[in-house]
């Protein structure tokens, strides 16, 4: 698995746990979901993203997007 496999992997997960928690526990929830949709945007544009990194230094192979 590459980096870029596992950073979009990890983001819809994260969507669909956050989706969750707001249907089952409070609706506030929602903002985690902002903030992935937000934080996927910036890394797109910028090319820093903060769980690629994580992901690298778990050792995680390279892939095209983030180097």
């Amino acid at each position: 698995m590459t980096v870029d496999k596992a950073v979009m992997m990890f983001a819809g997960v994260m969507v669909l746990i956050s989706l969750a928690l707001t249907q089952w526990v409070h609706p506030a929830w929602i903002w985690l979901t902002v903030f992935v949709g937000a934080n996927l945007i910036q890394a797109s544009i910028t090319g820093f993203c903060p769980a690629a990194m994580v992901f690298k230094a778990l050792g995680v192979g390279r892939g095209a997007a983030f180097k």
